[in-house]
């Protein structure tokens, strides 16, 4: 009724809470980090943000570059450009199979949208610039770890530092992922098992920072390191491997009816490691970001409401937040030890693959 009233008379309706809007916002990608939002004495929105590069290209304009920031929040265009926001997809009635919050799209004089300009979007955006953070992080770490050992420091005495802190993690990988799956040949895999795990892991605790990315909840990066490790893995693959995929030791009415299924799970190993990671890390994000709009949505329906739930929601919050934590850790032990399972269950089985372990004598 209250909202009745408020049309008749003219006044401006109230905006709600949309979590859609908000958890969407924060799981995908952006062309800027966003960390919180506040208004001033005038009611103005404004915004804490960090704006990135924009590197866009079209036919008819050619190469464009400037910094996000001059989108102005989606309010503005900008040299024949727009990027589109959820309020533009509503208010234009945008078709959202075609159109997506984010999407930088040509426009015309007018500042309406040209679908006769397509835009090809070479953006530095907050996924791309945190990969580039988390490999400059683990890049810095492991050579100063390098070089401490280069000086004798870890090797003729004790680690220190960063040493101490990461051998146990490295030998932990080492002992416990690659000599039990890889055997004897765990040396040659040891250096790419160490950095999927590092790397996985720097974007997972990155990732729990508020305002960043949470780069691992990103399918497309998820995809992009299963595809990795399913080239490493075929490419560490033997005759014996494949022996038994095209020619498996079973029935001969029974091959038909295996074949298929093996050739199958070539491709059922990599797409579970990459659904695995992304539907861990994305979906503890959900529920963070659930529990915290919750307090908006109460509040919205009434005030004390909101403030009543406020201290259980935050505690819910601060829970799920040390799990995230402990689940950022077992996310990236869990596709580094899939990954040497993988790709010693590709080499294992050939006369020459063994470990050559003595017999176990039983009297």
């Amino acid at each position: 009724m209250a909202q009745g009233h408020s049309g008749e008379t003219g006044e401006p309706k109230k905006e709600s809470f949309d979590a859609n809007e908000v958890i969407f916002g924060h799981v995908l990608d952006a062309h800027e980090f966003h960390f919180f939002s506040y208004k001033d004495g005038d009611g103005k929105e404004h915004g804490a943000v960090i704006p990135l590069p924009v590197i866009i290209y079209s036919s008819e304009k050619g190469l464009s570059f400037f910094m996000s920031s001059k989108f102005h929040h989606g309010e503005e265009n900008y040299k024949g450009y727009a990027i589109i926001t959820e309020e533009k997809i509503k208010e234009l009635k945008l078709d959202p199979k075609k159109y997506h919050a984010g999407q930088i799209v040509g426009v015309n004089g007018g500042g309406e949208i040209d679908p006769a300009v397509e835009v090809y979007d070479f953006s530095l955006t907050r996924n791309v610039v945190q990969m580039l953070i988390a490999l400059t992080l683990l890049v810095w770490i492991m050579l100063s770890i390098a070089k401490k050992y280069k000086t004798g420091a870890g090797v003729t005495s004790a680690p220190k530092g960063t040493q101490s802190l990461m051998e146990p993690v490295i030998n932990f990988i080492k002992d416990e992922v690659a000599k039990p799956n890889l055997g004897h040949k765990y040396q040659k895999y040891l250096p790419y098992l160490l950095t999927v795990f590092f790397f996985i892991l720097i974007n997972n605790l990155v990732g729990l920072i508020p305002g960043t990315a949470n780069v691992t909840g990103n399918i497309a990066f998820t995809m992009v390191l299963a595809l990795i490790s399913f080239i490493v893995i075929l490419f560490s693959s033997n005759k014996h491997y494949w022996g038994h995929i095209v020619n498996p030791p079973v029935p001969i009415g029974v091959k038909p009816i295996l074949i298929p299924v093996e050739i199958l799970g070539i491709f059922t190993k990599p797409f579970a490691l990459m659904i695995r990671l992304f539907a861990n890390m994305i979906a503890g994000h959900i529920i963070i970001i659930c529990l915290i709009s919750l307090i908006f949505i109460f509040g919205a329906m009434s005030k004390s409401l909101g403030w009543g739930f406020s201290p259980l929601s935050v505690a819910f919050v601060i829970f799920i937040y040390f799990i995230e934590i402990l689940v950022a850790f077992l996310q990236a032990y869990i596709f580094t030890n899939l990954t040497a399972v993988f790709i010693g269950q590709a080499f294992e089985g050939g006369h020459d693959d063994t470990d050559h372990h003595e017999d176990v004598t039983i009297v």
